[in-house]
Formats: C-alpha cells, structure tokens, sequence
C-alpha cells in the first residue's frame, strides 16, 4: 500500500494559527492526505490559546520562544529544531503562513531539504523593506522560496506576477482568516472576560489594539496621544483596548490611557472573545493586518494606525482607511467617521474583498489538482462573488 501525501503545516504566532487553523481542519479531513502539525511557539501562551480553541495537539512543538528574544535568536533556534523535524517526518509538501520568522525560517529549511513549499497568504506587498517590519521581507523571501502560492485576491496575484512567479503555482483562495470566523463569532456570545458581558449599551463601542513593531516609540506615542483625545473629546464612546504583552508596547498606553474613564484596559484576549468583540463594535484603530480582513465580514469599519497598507484592497473597496501614526490625522479621520453617519454607513456595508470562508477549500483542491489527486484545477476566488 502506497503511503498517503504527507502534509507538514508550520506556524508559530497567535495570528498564523487563526489563520492555519481552519486550514489544518480541511486537511485532516480529506482521506488522501497524512496532515501534521509543527509549531515553533515563536509565541507561547497567545499561540496556545488558538490550538485549544481549535482542538490542534501539535506533533511537534519547538517552544523556541525565550524571555526579551531577538529575531536572530528567534531564526536560529527556529530553524535547527524544524530542521531536524523535516529530517523525521519527510513531507511532500511544507504549509507557511504570512509573513512571520517562523515563516521565512520553515520555507527556508524546507528548502533546504529539497521540500516543496505551499505560502498561505502569498503575495502581499507594502513596497517599503520596513513597514512593516521585519514582515515586508520576510515574505518577499519566503515568496522566492514557495512552488504554491495561496493569493487570498486578485491584487496578491499580480504582486506575484510582477515578481516574474509563474503563474501556474499561484492560486486565489480568498482569505482563511474568513474560514476561521465561522468557528468563533456566534449571536448571545458571553465573554469569558466577565468586565466584557456589562459594556454600556448606550455607548459606541470602539476596539483598539496595536502592536506593530514599527510604531514603537514616538508613533506609538502619538497614537496613545490621539486615543486620549478622541475619549475625552467624544462622551458617547467607550474604549477597549486588549494591551499586547511586549513590555515596548504596554508602557506607554498604560501611561497614557490607564485610569481614564470610559477606558476598559485588558490583557490579550483569546480568539472566541476578541471576534466576538469585534462583531459588537461601532469602530475599530488597528495596526493589524488581519483585523483589515475580519471586520470587513462583520461589517464593522476599520481605521488603519499605520503609514502604509499590504492590504490595498480593503482600501480600495472601501472598508478600511489609512489615518496614519500622526495624532491629528488620527482625531480627525475617527472623529469624522464618528459623526458623518453616510460615510460611516458606506464603510459598514462595502463588500469583504478578503474572502467568503472557503479559502481552505480551495487550498486542499488547488494541492489535489497540483499533485496529481484531481483532474480539475479549482476556480480562482473572486470578490464580487461573496454573499457578504
């Protein structure tokens, strides 16, 4: 009897498993395919939140993560443990996601090993090398590294092509972080966070979270600045804000926000309770990336904290805009949408260029057909398409 296709999924933060979650499910599924599972922990206890979310008990867990690491120690240690791991399992095909270190570092020792590589949100560009970063390069470099791209849009695809990929390795799947949402949004949700089940009704809500690395120091500060502002300007508002846990980020909104009222300070929440919160949301001030592809499918607007976006299509469609890291031209744009209901109205209604929750789907067929286990290549993802 012929051994089965043998899949190795790779990730190691909090976003790659929302993301590779659904993905890992799909696989399991399909009878053709041997699915296993390695993390990095490149993040710890916010990756370990996800994998019991979704029931995934990792094969192997490299648990690389230390105390005030670097990106260097983060790649080294990465990349010896996933090493040997490919030596063990000797997969036909290595999933990454994104556009994290573990990421780079599981297509390179893939690579290495003279293992296929599949990238999962394949082709998203800024065009700057340090914003963000150290993502921006990390999946410049894992691009050249991949045989199959996942494109979650049309627009990832041609960033691909320019970079001369040829185009039968690029499939568009839409985005797996849609999939994920049909796991954890859910009507009457009740928080485990039991200050989040007694939000003032009469308030509009406004999610934050913030994280980037390259908004540390002063762009974090005027973001901090503008917050205050926008609290104390607005008595109709009440902030949520989970705090990220680098001590680089949390001290400067603890200094500026801590104490303020109308401000609820959390730790990070687990996936269930942060989509939750984002479906009963007025408005949400991210740095995040994949916050620009959730809310849309919430219909919730998104006020981007950031220069530039790897995301131009949410842009584009309309759900997302760009206030960038400057204090006024934070309180200006929230307050704007604030108060013109029309704008905020277009915002709310545009249609998710992300994805209509069958990404994962159409990952497996594109992987089936490529290798040989169909006959028919899966049709692209296509925005107008999605029922919203």
């Amino acid at each position: 009897m012929a051994k089965p296709f043998r899949c190795l999924t790779v990730f190691g933060t909090r976003p790659e498993a929302i993301k590779m979650a659904p993905l890992v499910l799909e696989l399991r599924a399909c009878s053709e395919l041997e699915t296993l599972v390695c993390v990095t922990a490149q993040h710890r206890e916010m990756l370990d939140q996800v994998l019991e979310l979704f029931g995934i008990v990792p094969d192997f867990d490299l648990d690389v993560m230390q105390h005030g690491q670097t990106l260097t120690g983060i790649t080294t240690r990465a990349l010896a443990g996933l090493d040997n791991v490919l030596a063990q399992v000797c997969p036909d095909l290595v999933f990454v996601h994104g556009d994290t270190t573990t990421t780079f570092v599981g297509a390179l020792a893939a690579f290495y090993r003279q293992i296929p590589v599949g990238h999962v949100e394949a082709g998203l560009r800024s065009g700057r090398k340090y914003a963000p970063y150290p993502e921006e390069l990390n999946r410049k470099l894992t691009g050249v590294l991949t045989d199959l791209h996942f494109a979650p849009t049309a627009s990832a695809r041609r960033n691909l092509l320019a970079e001369n990929v040829t185009p039968a390795g690029i499939f568009v799947t839409g985005n797996t972080v849609i999939d994920a949402l049909r796991y954890t949004v859910r009507e009457n949700y009740r928080f485990t966070r039991e200050e989040l089940n007694s939000l003032p009704v009469e308030k509009r809500l406004v999610v934050v979270e913030v994280h980037r690395r390259e908004n540390l120091g002063e762009p974090l500060e005027a973001i901090c600045r503008a917050l205050r502002r926008l609290v104390l300007e607005h008595t109709d508002i009440f902030m949520v804000f989970p705090v990220h846990k680098n001590p680089a980020v949390r001290e400067p909104i603890i200094r500026h926000l801590r104490g303020l009222e109308r401000v609820l300070l959390l730790e990070p929440l687990d996936v269930n309770d942060f989509h939750n919160l984002m479906h009963k949301a007025t408005l949400l001030l991210t740095d995040s990336g994949g916050i620009q592809e959730e809310a849309p499918s919430l219909g919730r607007p998104v006020v981007v904290l950031r220069e530039v976006t790897e995301r131009p299509e949410a842009v584009e469609a309309g759900t997302v805009a760009i206030a960038g890291v400057q204090e006024e031209g934070i309180v200006t744009l929230v307050t704007r949408l604030l108060r013109d209901a029309m704008l905020y109205k277009r915002m709310a209604a545009a249609v998710n260029p992300y994805g209509d929750g069958q990404a994962s789907a159409r990952i497996l067929a594109a992987v089936r057909w490529h290798f040989g286990l169909c006959r028919e290549r899966p049709e692209d993802f296509a925005a107008a398409r999605q029922s919203g």
